[in-house]
């Protein structure tokens, strides 16, 4: 069987079921992603060059549609390569945020697609609309964000099957199309992520901190208002002032991956710590920014009390992968948190906003850890029973692809188009300019490069 992923970040939510088929015999794999794809062994990665996208003769409304029409110009490219190469697939699987879908079904009209949902955007009850700190966009920012899922819904008009990593995130698309989706998360590898009381975290400072003391931890990938980082900082005076031997551990880029950006020049870290700076112990509150998976896992398991915060959005890994580690989640009671943690038996739940509440129960864990060592077990072992990667997710998955599979000469006979290389693209008039990079699309608010946090 011939499996094609598609993803501009390869091999970001497909990284367990890749590394599990390419060990398994009857498989051949391929991949196309952006410049900035990993390759994977076993796994032929095509890698396409994004130029810049000119858009400056583009309807505002249509400048994220026409740039994802370019992307997928590109992925026809690498799509044609595959073909003149023999590789029809069998099965693709291919995240529709950027446009990469688009070619899909034009290009290989016999494969099975299946198309990973990660969210589908709207104006109440997500991420937009959810916090009254931030100016909420006009009826023109309210079009905008529905042409944001243009390139999905045509890519849920496409596949045959749809996948969501949970019953939340399926809940977000149009009703008509949630039976076409199913509910498989990638998976935890539980056997890697899991409690080690021998764990050590070595801090910017030198110091090294162990089970032992008290540390409480923020993840997220990069610092902005979507994952509470706001509110978390907030409530970290009191902490401190109540926990004098505390320790706070952050780790996030000072990027942006969601919602809106900061003002220009400045970022929402430096916003966020510079309004409570004065009433902090800055030798107690460590920013680690981004680091390798080793050290993401060390805090985890060294864990006292760890804060996950969230809009109504995507629920990130590094949840799921708290949970698993063993650490007492204190997180924010919105939807996609509900879904994984019941307050009292596995976790914690504070409402999104409330900063003194978020405090007293951080304080709470670090006063009295025996009283929740209860949690902790609950938490892991609710991880295992449903979000094991290969005890049930990696099964599931590989059900929807045991099918039989179409003759695999079919595809490579038809005609495709050559199409035009880069160079080859007119020259655009550099004046009035506008550029929407790749980052930028990215920030714009799909959560599937590589790590959800």
């Amino acid at each position: 069987m011939k499996i094609l992923f598609v993803h501009n970040n390869f091999p970001a939510q497909y990284r367990h079921l890749a590394v599990a088929l390419a060990n398994e015999p009857g498989f051949e794999l391929a991949a196309i992603g952006a410049s900035h794809a990993h390759p994977m062994p076993s796994v032929k990665l095509i890698k396409y060059a994004l130029p810049d996208t000119d858009v400056s003769g583009t309807h505002p409304f249509a400048r994220r549609f026409d740039s994802e029409c370019r992307r997928a110009e590109q992925v026809l490219y690498s799509l044609s390569t595959l073909a003149t190469s023999g590789f029809a697939p069998d099965v693709i699987l291919a995240h529709p945020g950027w446009g990469e879908t688009l070619p899909l079904r034009t290009m290989f009209p016999k494969a099975r697609q299946l198309v990973y949902c990660e969210f589908f955007y709207g104006a109440e009850g997500r991420d937009i609309g959810f916090d009254p700190e931030f100016p909420i966009s006009g009826l023109d920012g309210h079009i905008g964000l529905q042409l944001k899922n243009a390139t999905t819904l045509l890519a849920l008009a496409d596949c045959d099957v749809g996948i969501s990593p949970t019953n939340w995130q399926r809940s977000t698309f149009p009703r008509h199309y949630q039976s076409k989706i199913e509910v498989i998360h990638e998976g935890v590898d539980t056997s890697r992520v899991r409690p080690d009381a021998r764990a050590r975290l070595k801090l910017p400072n030198g110091r090294e901190v162990s089970c032992s003391d008290e540390v409480v931890t923020f993840v997220v990938r990069n610092l902005e208002p979507l994952r509470g980082y706001h509110i978390f900082m907030r409530a970290l005076p009191e902490i401190l002032r109540r926990r004098p031997n505390a320790q706070i551990v952050i780790i996030g880029r000072d990027g942006l991956s969601y919602g809106i950006p900061p003002p220009p020049g400045s970022t929402w870290k430096s916003i966020f710590l510079q309004e409570v700076r004065d009433r902090l112990d800055m030798s107690r509150v460590h920013f680690l920014g981004g680091v390798p998976y080793n050290t993401f896992l060390a805090a985890l398991q060294v864990s006292s009390a760890h804060v996950y915060l969230t809009y109504p959005f995507v629920l990130s890994w590094s949840a799921l992968e708290a949970m698993s580690a063993g650490c007492l989640v204190i997180g924010s009671d919105t939807p996609p948190v509900r879904e994984v943690i019941s307050s009292g038996d596995n976790g914690l739940l504070v409402p999104f906003f409330a900063v003194d509440e978020l405090a007293e129960r951080v304080v709470e864990a670090l006063q009295e850890p025996d009283r929740f060592y209860a949690i902790r077990e609950a938490a892991r072992e609710f991880v295992i029973e449903h979000f094991d990667t290969k005890r049930v997710c990696l099964p599931r998955m590989r059900q929807l692809l045991d099918f039989k599979p179409s003759p695999p000469s079919a595809a490579a006979r038809r005609k495709v188009w050559s199409g035009r290389s880069a160079s080859e693209w007119p020259q655009a008039t550099r004046r009035s300019r506008k550029v929407m990079s790749s980052p930028e699309m990215e920030a714009s608010g799909e959560g599937g490069s590589g790590r959800t946090c």
